[in-house]
């Protein structure tokens, strides 16, 4: 069941069959459309800053067009206080001259894209859920796309520790060896290159990466 975000003139109503775990903040987080960055700079008060790690584009041989369509695969990590906050992998499929200029010239983020141009994306959650790991952190997930005219995605999140949404700054704010354990080198350069080959390898959405 996909969300259905509905209104009328005085009414505004967001519905989907939410795992019962799932607490109000992730909520909100589970149904951002295309402002996520946005919302967890809020939550944590701090700037979100987006770290690419792959990128893989389809040959661009003429404008990007209903009839010549480029993608791109891509996976970015998304952090804050030099915490990972939020894995991303995408497949992006743009059809227009001007979202091509800007996302893969311009180097635009997909958020950014829609902020760019002053559109509000049509939005669809497609799944979502929680898992617990080996570790003992549970981590948060979710599948979606995002769509406006010329510039379509499909996007799977990952949160690799829940508790984020608990503890908030404090969880930032952990200690040396948390920061070690749970920061930037919480992606092994390793596992990048292959979710990278393994993305140019496969005409598949690329699998997120573990927590």
């Amino acid at each position: 069941m996909a969300v259905i975000d509905s209104f009328k003139t005085n009414t505004t109503s967001v519905a989907y069959t939410w795992p019962v775990d799932v607490s109000g903040i992730e909520r909100i987080m589970l149904s951002a459309h295309g402002d996520l960055q946005r919302l967890l700079s809020a939550f944590f008060a701090r700037t979100i800053t987006i770290n690419p790690i792959y990128a893989h584009n389809s040959p661009r041989t003429q404008l990007a067009s209903p009839e010549h369509p480029v993608t791109q695969r891509r996976e970015v990590h998304l952090q804050c206080s030099r915490k990972m906050v939020c894995v991303a992998t995408s497949t992006v499929t743009i059809t227009s001259p001007l979202c091509e200029r800007l996302f893969l010239d311009e180097k635009f983020a997909i958020g950014q894209m829609f902020r760019r141009i002053g559109k509000v994306p049509e939005f669809a959650l497609l799944a979502c859920g929680s898992e617990e790991l080996e570790d003992g952190k549970r981590k948060l997930w979710r599948r979606y796309t995002l769509s406006m005219e010329g510039f379509e995605t499909d996007i799977t999140e990952v949160f690799p520790d829940r508790d984020m949404f608990v503890r908030c700054e404090a969880w930032l704010d952990g200690s040396d060896a948390e920061k070690e354990k749970a920061g930037v080198e919480e992606c092994p350069a390793d596992e990048a290159k292959q979710r990278y080959a393994q993305a140019q390898a496969s005409d598949a959405t690329p699998l997120p990466a573990s927590a």
